[in-house]
């Protein structure tokens, strides 16, 4: 009983700060928005605009809607997600939000964005691991799925996951006028061709790395778990 409250207690924790943090962040890139200009003055160096905090804002107030995720799952269909996925989720929340967009790490930290990508693929590949475990153990449902069948539903959950966020870059890119999916330089010059897609296909090709990791972890998990429950019970 212990330990389980002291996980519960460091998500809980993690998940106020992040929520904070956010909170923040929204007032903070509201004042910057009003103050900032609607365009790059001519002749001087690329400052943020109008368009660029309202992006920020838009990701903040949908990083705080999404953090109830965990929660509202829990209670609308009885899933109890582990205490490490919620810390995970949060953490991630964080280095893509706050980090990454309110303070820039985009376009400070190389490769910023490859790092992300990878760190979700692995915990969506988890989450796909978890879900799928959770139903084999639960004894109302009756069905027991292979470590390779779970292996595989959650390398294509990662995907699925994955493949909507560039979905939703794509549509926020064409409605607003941004360049989440990094179509263009911060001048506004617009990629072609092939570099014109590139940040795109790399996201859901390091998106699947991540997942193929934790996957084939996974399974040598499972098969471990499999096989010592049939000695116990030989």
């Amino acid at each position: 009983m212990g330990k389980t409250e002291k996980k519960w207690n460091w998500s809980k924790i993690i998940g106020i700060l992040v929520f904070l943090t956010l909170l923040g962040s929204i007032i903070y890139v509201i004042v910057m928005m009003i103050l900032a200009p609607s365009a790059v003055p001519e002749g001087e160096p690329y400052t943020k605009v109008k368009s660029d905090y309202t992006l920020s804002l838009l990701q903040c107030i949908l990083g705080l809607v999404v953090m109830f995720l965990p929660s509202f799952f829990t209670r609308k269909f009885s899933i109890e997600i582990p205490n490490y996925m919620r810390c995970m989720y949060f953490i991630f929340l964080y280095c893509a939000i706050y980090l990454g967009e309110v303070r820039d790490f985009f376009y400070l930290v190389p490769n910023w964005d490859i790092y992300l990508h990878t760190f979700s693929g692995a915990m969506l590949g988890a989450l796909g691991f978890s879900l799928v475990s959770i139903l084999n153990d639960e004894k109302s449902v009756p069905m027991q799925l292979s470590p390779g069948f779970v292996a595989f539903f959650a390398f294509c959950f990662a995907l699925a996951c994955g493949a909507v966020w560039e979905i939703y870059e794509f549509v926020m890119d064409g409605v607003l006028g941004m360049n989440m999916q990094k179509f263009a330089t911060d001048q506004g010059v617009q990629f072609v061709g092939h570099e014109a897609v590139r940040d795109t296909m790399e996201d859901l090709m390091v998106d699947a790395v991540g997942a193929i990791v934790v996957c084939l972890a996974g399974t040598l998990f499972l098969r471990r778990r499999k096989k010592a429950l049939k000695e116990q019970e030989g």
